[in-house]
């Protein structure tokens, strides 16, 4: 842990508690959950030779070849070049064209529970040795044991301390090398595959579109900034100054005779449903001209982006794919999405299908 352990003990004077009431509604569900996930595998197909990015440059083909051919598909094309047409009546200047997606669920999978919750029960098991007391403390006691359970009936408290422990008291360059060391070895339960292979083949052809044409692509989660940062830029293409999250409080000081930024037990920013319109504001001082999401979460940050005036677009990832992926909504555990199917066509926003608009889901597809 950088050479320090944690300040006072996990979970107590943390203010971590909007944070933990937000993921208590998705991830302590998926650690229940998950309980009876492995009777719903699939065994996963095999590898494929698709490129990740896609061309994404007019004149050199379909810049979508993993989109079904119909109405979403089209809109996307039609808004690109309406947008990107000199002289044409919904030309936007390059300097306004912004498009913000999700992460989770959006352009990487979410089931059977968020990748950064597997990130926090690795790195738990990781740090038991420094702390021996964990053995017989709730949760930590359970995710150890891997009693998934009992880490659930911890509730709100136990979610802090997990939070507390696998996420603050060390540098933000700590924290980083952390994260990319997990994520270069984990692998998803379902797939056997690094979490990073789980990316959405078709948003990565939509991201190499928009930013052949000029847009600035950006992450707007609920996740952790720094978790993200630490391989958005390799994964999508998207730098770590374009990843807007969920963040920690930061306090500066000088260590061993060297500047450090540590990360605190204290959340600065929630950037979730009325959240991520804030952070969108606060990093990047203009209203997005495209949102995409999957979920409700994300409601805001459509309405937000769509509301502005001329040329606008907004879309859900709805996921019906119960053999390739998932099929979730309404009364999902995590990524539940009802009032965006209820109010998507009325405010003319896309729903995609992933069953039917998608021809392939993840790269190592066939």
């Amino acid at each position: 842990m950088d050479g320090a352990s944690l300040r006072g003990t996990p979970g107590r004077g943390y203010r971590w508690e909007p944070l933990a009431r937000s993921w208590l509604a998705v991830t302590l569900c998926a650690l229940f959950v998950s309980v009876g996930c492995k009777s719903a595998q699939h065994v996963a197909p095999e590898p494929s030779t698709l490129a990740r990015g896609g061309s994404g440059l007019s004149g050199q083909g379909d810049p979508l070849p993993s989109w079904n051919e119909g109405p979403t598909k089209a809109a996307l094309l039609d808004f690109v070049e309406r947008v990107t047409r000199e002289g044409g009546p919904d030309f936007v200047p390059a300097e306004a064209r912004i498009a913000t997606f999700d992460n989770d669920g959006t352009l990487w999978t979410e089931q059977p529970l968020a990748v950064e919750l597997a990130f926090v029960i690795d790195r738990v098991k990781a740090l038991a040795p420094q702390h021996p007391e964990w053995r017989h403390q709730q949760p930590f006691q359970g995710v150890l044991e891997g009693d998934l359970k009992a880490v659930a009936a911890s509730g709100e408290r136990g979610l802090m301390q997990l939070l507390a422990a696998t996420h603050s008291g060390v540098t933000t360059e700590a924290f980083d090398v952390t994260v990319k060391d997990w994520i270069t070895t984990a692998k998803h339960p379902r797939f056997s595959r690094p979490y990073t292979d789980l990316v959405y083949q078709p948003m990565l052809e939509l991201l190499a579109l928009l930013r052949a044409h000029g847009f600035k692509t950006f992450i707007v989660s609920g996740g952790d900034v720094g978790f993200m940062r630490a391989w958005a830029e390799r994964v999508y293409g998207i730098p770590p100054e374009q990843v807007i999250g969920s963040r920690a409080k930061l306090r500066y000081e000088v260590r061993d005779g060297a500047p450090a930024l540590l990360l605190l037990p204290e959340l600065d920013l929630m950037n979730d449903k009325a959240g991520k319109p804030v952070g969108i504001q606060q990093v990047i001082g203009r209203r997005p001209l495209a949102a995409f999401g999957n979920s409700d979460g994300d409601f805001e940050m459509l309405e937000w982006t769509t509301s502005g005036t001329g040329p606008r677009f907004g879309l859900f990832v709805h996921h019906t794919d119960a053999e390739r992926e998932w099929a979730y909504d309404r009364n999902a555990h995590i990524g539940k999405l009802s009032r965006g199917l209820d109010e998507a066509p009325r405010r003319g926003w896309y729903l995609v299908d992933m069953k039917k608009d998608w021809k392939v889901i993840y790269p190592f597809e066939q």
